[in-house]
């Protein structure tokens, strides 16, 4: 472990029930986002050039993939000696006969022999299903500069839309936090949780021993652990975030994010030599765009190929758009197919589906994202 002292834990086995059939096979951190990235390669990422070497993925449901996808952290940078992924799914206990993972506070209970293994000072905890970079170094240095006992970080959202995160009301002067409220009806500050949290391990074992041994908690940080903080009179302070974060947890907003990088101001920069976002490597051929092809602001990613019209959209690897096809405010996931003729309108297709010839799919009036996750039939 390196200087820091900090070892790093990614909760990544949520349902991602809100995704629909995008995580009816695949967790919700391996889904695909950005032409050829995942969700998880952000998180690890962020701890890869933020000088963490040892990180624990917590995964649960459908994780085969993505157990696969993050063994052993060589995309990273994470391989060598005394660093490391390690996939860490729920044990069976035979006291309790668990095998599931009751909230993230569980499961972090349920690997603090791994975490002692190594004797970190500081836990850092990170939800693996959002879409941001940040030196986590630095929120680090904030927690020792306020000689906190956890310190979380927040970005500030639109008051109208604060109901929908936890809230942390804090002291202006200081950023110490007075308050937390879980999703309030009638929000007093817009400073909503990232789900990133730093703690001092010794001080967090304890509470999770106590926590774990008591029959009324729900075993999760947000619910149980920070409010038991906040009533013990703790030091917790709020780490304010500047940069670009999103939350991909529905259609629409994975739809968003992705139609983001359409934007050459984005601050989420994927061409940052300083800050790289590690993933596979793809080993494609280049994008591939006819001569009768037609493109309008679009993102497109290789072993693309286009011979239709491609306007407002993003492509991922391996996408194809035939000849007289249209492709509109829309994303296509990795070998989507669109055929010719075809019309695919504000929709996200997913992984390998094919909209058939002269198939209709979406509205531009529609106001939400339709998600085709099927193949769409079409005069064939």
């Amino acid at each position: 472990m390196k200087q820091n002292n900090m070892l790093a834990m990614i909760l990544a086995g949520g349902r991602g029930s809100r995704l629909h059939d995008l995580t009816k096979k695949v967790a919700k951190p391996a889904v695909s986002y950005g032409g050829k990235y995942r969700i998880i390669d952000f998180p690890l990422s962020n701890c890869a050039n933020s000088g963490i070497d040892v990180v624990g993925v917590l995964t649960q449901y459908e994780s085969i993939l993505l157990n696969s996808y993050v063994a052993a952290g060589r995309r990273w940078g994470l391989d060598a000696k005394d660093s490391g992924v390690y996939v860490l799914p729920p044990r069976e206990k035979s006291d309790a006969n668990l095998d599931v993972y009751r909230g993230t506070a569980d499961a972090i209970s349920q690997n603090i022999d791994f975490i002692d293994s190594y004797s970190p000072e500081y836990l850092l905890i990170l939800s693996g299903d959002h879409i941001y970079k940040m030196n986590y170094a630095k929120m680090l240095e904030y927690h020792k500069e306020c000689n906190s006992d956890a310190t979380i970080a927040v970005i500030e959202v639109p008051l109208k839309e604060a109901s929908r995160f936890g809230i942390m009301n804090t002291d202006e002067s200081t950023g110490r936090i007075v308050e937390f409220e879980e999703k309030p009806e009638h929000p007093k500050s817009n400073l909503a949780s990232m789900g990133i949290y730093i703690f001092n391990w010794k001080q967090l074992r304890k509470m999770l021993m106590a926590d774990m041994k008591n029959p009324d908690s729900s075993h999760d940080f947000g619910k149980d652990i920070i409010p038991a903080l906040l009533n013990d009179n703790g030091n917790l302070f709020a780490y304010k975030y500047k940069g670009y974060w999103k939350d991909v947890g529905t259609i629409d907003s994975l739809w968003e994010a992705n139609m983001d990088l359409l934007d050459k101001n984005n601050e989420l920069d994927l061409n940052d030599n300083t800050w790289k976002i590690y993933t596979e490597d793809v080993t494609a051929l280049p994008q591939y765009i006819g001569a009768e092809a037609s493109i309008d602001r679009a993102f497109i990613t290789q072993g693309c190929v286009v011979d239709g019209a491609v306007k407002n959209s993003v492509l991922f690897t391996g996408a194809k758009v035939a000849s007289g096809a249209k492709v509109i405010d829309s994303v296509l996931m990795p070998g989507a197919e669109v055929a010719e003729g075809a019309v695919v309108t504000r929709a996200l297709v997913a992984d390998g589906v094919k909209i058939g010839k002269n198939a209709v799919v979406g509205s531009a009036d529609s106001e939400n994202i339709e998600l085709v996750a099927k193949r769409v039939k079409g005069d064939e």
